[in-house]
């Protein structure tokens, strides 16, 4: 909490030069904690989060984001099921969401801590999940 917030489309210049910074990041909107997450290559996750492609993989926590506000929160893994993912991308009013979505997250405060054993890393994103509140953090089972 104490880092300085990144904020827009662009990761430091001087951090991005170096490989993999390994750890745990948070976004937020102001004082609200929205979103823990854990990375190998926490600057490639900082950019797939804002991403302006829509393929599968690609901003999750837009995903999210867009399916509690277009309200289809349902989940299906069956090809061609109204829920699965690649149903949901297809749909114009849901990839509208999608991209209001990733606008949102690309204004939000974006933070880490360097943790590069997988195992802390593991706790130390439930750990800041749990203390800070991130309603957007599930840890569900698929």
């Amino acid at each position: 909490m104490a880092m300085p917030p990144i904020r827009g489309d662009r990761f430091p210049l001087e951090k991005s030069r170096s490989n993999k910074l390994a750890g745990v990041y948070l976004m937020s909107e102001g004082d609200t904690h929205l979103y823990v997450g854990r990375s190998n290559n926490i600057v490639s996750r900082f950019y797939a989060h804002r991403r302006k492609s829509s393929g599968d993989g690609v901003a999750p926590f837009a995903y999210r984001l867009a399916c509690l506000a277009s309200e289809r929160t349902g989940v299906s893994y069956v090809a061609g099921h109204r829920d699965n993912r690649a149903s949901k991308m297809a749909d114009p009013e849901f990839k509208l969401h999608f991209q209001s979505a990733k606008e949102r997250i690309t204004a939000m405060d974006f933070r880490y801590v360097l943790e590069p054993d997988p195992v802390r890393q593991a706790i130390l994103e439930v750990y800041c999940a749990v203390a800070l509140g991130t309603p957007h953090n599930t840890f569900d089972n698929h």
